[in-house]
């Protein structure tokens, strides 16, 4: 923990525009060095311009690749392209559409101007569905879309994701694909074919905002919210949404206070997070501690990230923790959407809460556990099959009120504006829903920690199988579960996973550092939850060193 975590930004903690962006396009990356490659994480590529990670070689090459996959693919239709408010973004933006324009792609950029041109992640996969709503997967018309963001990633990083036609983060067969077309383009050097100033000022418009803003009613209870006048607040983190909040409370009429100093690329006006680097983390405490000195006259401040597909919420109580607020959005949602099927499921991240699981077991509903990353939840929530999808790092989306696909991406707006709803209609706060949770379910105790581990040990827990671990009890109890696959549908999770009655824990490498993350919740207090973890470190130390 840094000793200035949850302070303010000070004037040395700022990052230099001028070097950053001259960066961008002065620093070109040696392919050969694996940490100047392409890599598309869980949530695409992401790097600096100062560490030749995030350059305008970088996008050139992904963006080329993309229009070859997409032809491959027989995708014909427009291609939605948005950036949040990262200083690198607006740069990789201009050098993706130059070079998709120039492959022949129709490219359709946001229509707004100021703080209108920027394009929250749930936007633009908003849009990707509207498009595609009555186009099979045979139809060559579909659209696809590429977002500009390293989420709440710090000020100096650039990320770049591609979201095929169904609208939700790209699988691996896909990434995989582009990030090796794209290393062989940077490898081998040639020059990209880019469109002129003149092809890229006349750039297709849409409308992401008011396509987003104008249908919010089909999935949020607007006239409840509007009806009980709760006072509500939501700081943008000087992200996307910024006039996203502007538009819900001037077109729909939704009495709330649009915190924060509006857009700045270098995020002055944040408190650290945990490791003291400016963060815009909205499950973070730190980072959360900006809005602080508001909570007074608001029952709900809500929070979102750069690219708004992550939500935090303050009650009178506090920051809700994420898995809380996952719990008591899952138990109203499936009161208060009778139209959903009944035999739809829910799906949560394996190292979510277990609350979760005995929520969804008290509504007679089926539990779909699968591994890290949203991108999992997207075929239930485009076949209306799963109704909830959520993650413990504060992500979620869920369906409309008819049971249709709202956003098959994460979506902070959504969550926000339902913490409003909640709010609204049971005249209770999230945060004394979740004490009502605990009082039928238990109360758990989560954490996570990183733990030291070497390349080699990091490849040996990503390959561990059920049968290496021989220990029957953790922490005083039965173990009753060895996972190394998803329950919900049996993809590998990259680790371990061990359960008894009364808790769990995960293990999984880290994708960056020489760490291991491990998982653990106790629904026996924190004492156990320590005991919990002191043995999950034993038992994974003792099956690696086998």
């Amino acid at each position: 923990m840094h000793e200035r975590a949850g302070t303010p930004a000070r004037p040395e903690d700022l990052i230099d525009l001028d070097e950053l962006l001259a960066a961008y396009t002065g620093i070109v990356p040696d392919a050969s060095a694996a940490e100047q490659r392409v890599v598309f994480g869980t949530s695409g590529h992401r790097g600096s311009a100062l560490h030749a990670s995030f350059n305008e070689a970088h996008i050139a090459a992904i963006s080329a690749a993309i229009a070859e996959y997409r032809a491959a693919q027989g995708i014909t239709g427009p291609l939605y392209i948005g950036a949040d408010t990262h200083a690198l973004s607006a740069p990789a933006q201009r050098t993706a559409i130059e070079v998709l324009l120039a492959a022949g792609v129709r490219v359709l950029a946001a229509a707004g101007e100021g703080d209108a041109a920027f394009v929250p992640t749930p936007a633009l996969s908003h849009a990707i569905l509207r498009y595609n709503r009555g186009r099979d997967d045979t139809d060559p018309g579909r659209a696809d879309g590429i977002v500009v963001t390293p989420s709440h990633n710090p000020p100096s990083d650039g990320g770049f994701k591609y979201n095929p036609p169904h609208g939700g983060p790209a699988g691996s067969d896909a990434t995989g694909w582009i990030a090796d077309r794209a290393n062989e383009l940077l490898e081998s050097g040639v020059e990209i074919a880019r469109a002129d100033d003149a092809a890229v000022r006349a750039v297709e418009r849409f409308d992401f905002m008011g396509a987003y803003v104008d249908t919010l009613g089909e999935a949020i209870d607007l006239d409840a919210i509007r009806a009980a006048k709760v006072p509500l607040a939501v700081h943008p983190l000087g992200g996307a949404s910024v006039a996203y909040w502007a538009a819900i409370r001037d077109r729909l009429g939704i009495e709330l206070t649009v915190l924060g100093p509006g857009v700045d690329p270098r995020w002055g006006f944040m408190h650290l997070d945990w490791d003291g680097k400016i963060r815009m983390d909205p499950s973070s405490a730190h980072v959360m501690s900006t809005v602080d000195e508001h909570r007074g006259p608001f029952a709900i401040i809500a929070g979102n990230d750069a690219d708004a597909d992550r939500h935090g919420i303050v009650t009178a109580d506090g920051l809700m923790n994420p898995n809380h607020y996952l719990a008591v959005a899952i138990d109203y949602l499936l009161a208060h959407r009778p139209d959903w099927s009944p035999e739809a499921g829910i799906g949560k991240t394996l190292v979510s809460s277990g609350i979760i699981d005995r929520v969804v077991a008290a509504q007679g509903r089926e539990l779909l556990e699968v591994p890290v990353g949203f991108k999992w939840f997207v075929p239930g929530l485009a076949d209306g099959s799963v109704v909830f999808g959520g993650e413990e790092s504060a992500g979620a989306s869920f369906l409309c009120f008819d049971g249709s696909a709202w956003s098959t991406d994460k979506d902070g707006i959504l969550l926000a504006l339902l913490a409003a709803e909640i709010q609204a209609v049971t005249g209770q706060s999230p945060s004394e829903r979740y004490r009502e949770l605990t009082a039928r379910f238990g109360e758990p105790a989560y954490a996570r920690v990183d733990a030291a581990a070497t390349p080699e040990q990091k490849a040996r827990l990503g390959a561990l199988s059920p049968d290496d671990v021989t220990d029957t009890e953790l922490a005083g109890d039965r173990i009753t579960a060895i996972l190394t696959e998803a329950p919900g549908n049996g993809a590998p999770i990259g680790g371990l996973k061990v359960q008894t009655e009364h808790a769990w824990f995960a293990a999984r490498p880290s994708g960056t550092e020489d760490v291991m993350k491990i998982y653990a919740e106790s629904f026996r207090g924190d004492e156990h939850l320590a005991e919990v973890q002191a043995a999950a470190q034993a038992l994974v130390g003792r099956v690696l060193a086998d």
